[in-house]
Parts: structure tokens; C-alpha cells; sequence
């Protein structure tokens, strides 16, 4: 039996592409930016950065910020009728 080849970022060429406009250095408001439980957030990855990354399945779902796990928040989101929560680094969130 073979192993399947590639890893948590494979066939995302195209997904995880920064616009040439947003290209550069990052914002430290991104970082710091805090949210409230039952706030609306949506999955916006910055590829520059893979701390924290959802897997990109879920690129641009919205969800629910259910708590913060330290640095991170828990998002509920919904994935085919079914309720899931992600561990999300705030620089992966858009209000």
C-alpha cells in the first residue's frame, strides 16, 4: 500500500494566493485583533502565515466564535449540515 503524497497545504495554489495588492508586510492589528463570544467571523487565511491555519477546506465559510483557547478562538462552522469547531489564530478571521 502507498502513502498518500502531499500534506496539509496540497492543491492550494490558487486558494491560499495572496492578491497583488494586499502583498507586502502585515498588519499588526491582525494579530491583536480580539472577538466576542457569538460574534460573526469569516475564514479569510494569510498564507504568509501557517500558524493557526484552518484547513482550506474551509476558506471563505463564516462561523461563530465560540471561546478563545489561548492565542486562538474556537470557531463553530457549519460543513455539510453538520457542526464542526476549528481552532483559528486571529489572523486567519475577518469580521
Amino acid at each position: 500500500m502507498t502513502q498518500r503524497s502531499g500534506g496539509f497545504r496540497r492543491k492550494t495554489r490558487n486558494k491560499l494566493r495572496k492578491n497583488i495588492k494586499d502583498r507586502g508586510k502585515i498588519s499588526i492589528r491582525r494579530y491583536l485583533q480580539s472577538f466576542k463570544e457569538g460574534e460573526r467571523v469569516f475564514l479569510k487565511a494569510e498564507p504568509a502565515v501557517q500558524n493557526g491555519m484552518y484547513f482550506p477546506r474551509y476558506h471563505g465559510s463564516a462561523g461563530l466564535i465560540k471561546n478563545k483557547v489561548g492565542n486562538c478562538y474556537e470557531v463553530l462552522i457549519k460543513d455539510r449540515g453538520k457542526e464542526k469547531i476549528l481552532i483559528v489564530h486571529p489572523i486567519h478571521l475577518k469580521k
